[in-house]
């Protein structure tokens, strides 16, 4: 394990949140279900956009199991005011799953939003938070984290929503623009778990998402 990442996992803890580091997808979801599902035992699961939780195999079993309510917040039968609708129910929920945008070696959350439902559940209401996250989420600092964020993460997620239009689309790089679709709109850097024990993040030692 790199050193960044063992002091990242260490730096986490002293800041109030519990954490996991997973060999791999398959173990990270062992952990999910056996150290945090099992355990919480929630009636109302939701989540934020993240293609590292959709590269598991979660919501899927989530979805079978039909042992508690999950709030779909996005799909193509639900309409733009349904998904904004749920989206704010799901700040009511007991579990709030995703992804993060960056985690720094002091032990801090970085994540930058189009609407900010994501960074909302992440910093206040959902009972527990959820995090899952790639190693090459991993950086040294705050502005390591905002510079991977906006020269990668920003364009790549910008591509992979067809129906926006937005420079960092076509060329790859942000220019800071002043599109009416720019995802780049709301900043959260979480600097520890209030309380203590809330934010519950599983780093994977795969690179995962932007």
């Amino acid at each position: 394990m790199e050193e960044k990442i063992i002091k990242a996992v260490d730096t986490l803890k002293r800041n109030g949140f519990d954490v996991w580091f997973a060999g791999n997808r398959s173990e990270a979801e062992q952990i999910f279900w056996n150290e945090v599902y099992n355990k919480i035992n929630p009636d109302t699961v939701s989540w934020g956009d993240s293609l590292t939780l959709k590269s598991l195999d979660i919501l899927p079993k989530l979805r079978q199991s039909g042992n508690v309510r999950l709030i779909e917040t996005f799909g193509d039968n639900l309409s733009w005011r349904e998904q904004i609708n749920n989206r704010k129910a799901a700040l009511s929920c007991d579990m709030f799953l995703t992804g993060t945008n960056a985690i720094t070696a002091k032990g801090q959350l970085v994540n930058l939003d189009m609407i900010g439902n994501r960074i909302a559940g992440v910093a206040f209401a959902p009972k527990k938070v959820i995090i899952f996250a790639g190693i090459n989420k991993v950086v040294e600092s705050i502005d390591e984290a905002m510079n991977r964020i906006k020269s990668i993460a920003a364009p790549m997620n910008a591509m992979r929503h067809t129906d926006l239009s937005t420079p960092c689309q076509l060329t790859g790089k942000c220019i800071d623009c002043s599109s009416p679709q720019r995802i780049c709109n709301a900043w959260l850097i979480t600097e520890k778990s209030y309380p203590s024990g809330r934010i519950k993040i599983i780093i994977i030692n795969e690179q995962l998402g932007y």
